[in-house]
Formats: C-alpha cells, sequence, structure tokens
C-alpha cells in the first residue's frame, strides 16, 4: 500500500474531555490510604532488610523489659519467692526508664521516614491531586506515627499489666485493675501524643532523614542540658523543668500514677501546661510549614 493511499485512510477521532465514572471513594480512603501505606514504610514493609532494622529494635528494645519482668515473677514463683520477686518488679510508672531509649530510637530515626522521602522525591504533589488536602494529608503521617508509637508507649506497659495478673501478682481487685490500666493508657497517650507531634514538627524542616534524626536528637538532649544549666547552674525555679522534654513528660507520668514526685516542687498543672505547650509548638510548626510549602512537581 502507498503512503498516500494511507494518508487518505488516516482518521483523527475527536474524543473530547471524558469524566470519570468509577467509583469515587472519597477524602476518608484517601487517608486511609495513606496510614496504611506510612505504616508500611515506617515498619520497612516491601522494602529491603536494612530497612526493617531499626523499627524491629526499637519494638523489641520496649518490650523485652516486660517480658523480662514477667519471667521472673514466674520463675520466681515456681519456687515459692513470689512476694521477694514483686520488690524487683518496678512501678508501672518507672517502667517508661527502661524503654525510653526505644521511644528515643523510634522518635529520632524511625519515625522521619514518615515526612521527608515525600518531600524529597517531590511525590507530595502527586498525594495533593487526591482528595487530600495539606492538613488531612499531614493528619494521615501523624496518625500513622501515632499507631507505632502507641505500640511502643502503651504496648509493654500493657504486657507487664497483664502479666503480672496472670501470675497472681498485679493489682489487688477489678477496680484496681481498671484504674492501673486507664493510668496506662493516660501515660501512653501522654508520650504518643508528644513524641508524635515533635516528629512531625522536626521532619516538617526538612526533606533529609538524617537531619531529622540529628535535629531530633539534639533538641531531646538538647533540651535536658539546657534545663540543667538553668536550675542547678544558675538558680533558677525548679519550675524551668517543663522545658525538658523528656523529664516533664516522666514527671507528669509519676503523677498520674499516684507515685512520689521526683520534682516536689512543681506543681502538677504546670507540668501539664508544659507538655501541652510542647504539643502545640512542634505541631504549629509542622501545621504552619506545610501550608507554606510549595509544591512542585
Amino acid at each position: 500500500m502507498s503512503d498516500a493511499r494511507i494518508g487518505a485512510d488516516a482518521r483523527i477521532l475527536e474524543r473530547g474531555y471524558r469524566r470519570y465514572t468509577g467509583e469515587r471513594q472519597g477524602q476518608a480512603h484517601a487517608v486511609r490510604s495513606v496510614i496504611a501505606h506510612t505504616l508500611r514504610r515506617i515498619l520497612g514493609l516491601r522494602r529491603p532488610a536494612r530497612a526493617k532494622v531499626l523499627p524491629f529494635l526499637a519494638i523489641s528494645f520496649a518490650y523485652m523489659p516486660a517480658i523480662v519482668f514477667v519471667g521472673i515473677i514466674a520463675l520466681f514463683g515456681r519456687l515459692g519467692g513470689r512476694d521477694q520477686a514483686r520488690q524487683i518488679i518496678p512501678a508501672y510508672a518507672d517502667y517508661y526508664g527502661f524503654i525510653i531509649s526505644a521511644i528515643v530510637l523510634f522518635v529520632a530515626f524511625v519515625a522521619p521516614e514518615a515526612l521527608c522521602p515525600d518531600r524529597r522525591s517531590r511525590v507530595l504533589s502527586l498525594y495533593l491531586a487526591s482528595p487530600l488536602t495539606r492538613l488531612t494529608y499531614l493528619a494521615a503521617k501523624g496518625a500513622a506515627i501515632a499507631i507505632i508509637l502507641a505500640a511502643v508507649t502503651i504496648g509493654p506497659p500493657m504486657l507487664l499489666l497483664l502479666g503480672l495478673v496472670l501470675q497472681g501478682a498485679g493489682p489487688d481487685g477489678f477496680v484496681e485493675f481498671l484504674r492501673v490500666l486507664i493510668r496506662i493508657l493516660e501515660s501512653g497517650v501522654l508520650f504518643t501524643l508528644l513524641f508524635t507531634a515533635l516528629s512531625l514538627g522536626i521532619a516538617s524542616l526538612t526533606d533529609r532523614r538524617a537531619v531529622a534524626a540529628a535535629a531530633t536528637l539534639f533538641t531531646m538532649i538538647g533540651s535536658g542540658i539546657a534545663t540543667g544549666i538553668l536550675v542547678l547552674v544558675l538558680g533558677l525555679p525548679s519550675g524551668f523543668v517543663v522545658f525538658n522534654l523528656i523529664r516533664s513528660a516522666t514527671e507528669l507520668v509519676v503523677r498520674i500514677h499516684g507515685e512520689n514526685a521526683n520534682v516536689a516542687s512543681v506543681p502538677t498543672l504546670v507540668l501539664v501546661a508544659g507538655n501541652a505547650a510542647w504539643i502545640a509548638v512542634f505541631t504549629g510548626i509542622a501545621v504552619v510549614r506545610y501550608q507554606r510549602l510549595q509544591v512542585t512537581r
């Protein structure tokens, strides 16, 4: 067939704009999808083995003390020394002293995976092309971080409580059990909100995970050093402990569980206000940053 004949048979079909006729699942489905995708990324699922190391270590470090303590109670119970073993088991408020390193590890090195790669690979515009807005996108990312953090901050003390109950070494009576359970939930929610806000706020300022990790560590450790200088060296009132991010949270947890306060001169209301201020500041940083962020393709 000649070229002229081919040209004569060619046609241009103008189909025009055609609307999408498939199912529209809305913003709620988009949020759930982002949460599920972010959870997989944070945990290193469907990624190389090296991406799974830090999440696995953080979660393992958080649960290991609870497993050891329950094992001690079970062993001593069989040997007739359960009362002596109960003296070894820390109070529920003190348990966070054993797992704070796991929380720091997660917040500093794992949580930035939720935000930084999207901006660095410039796929944020694809998310915003869906029913998501900047705020719902940020909320979905924060929810994914909070879910994993809750597993680290609520799960281990809960495991310790249930393990002790099964071994007959838990709270006396159902009412006391519920009281301890509620206190564990309150403490875990406090840590979850605080460190989720911290992670979002710092990760929103950079698209490099290493920089976000270093800045997070600097904030947590630096706030403690700065507070120590203010109170111990300069002699300022002990109320400045609220500027110590980790110390103020752990001290409030001690009050939640009704234990003896480590910094008795600081009112509980001041600690509540201080932790609320930390959460508000870091959340505000993330929100303002993403509202002003210029999205490029």
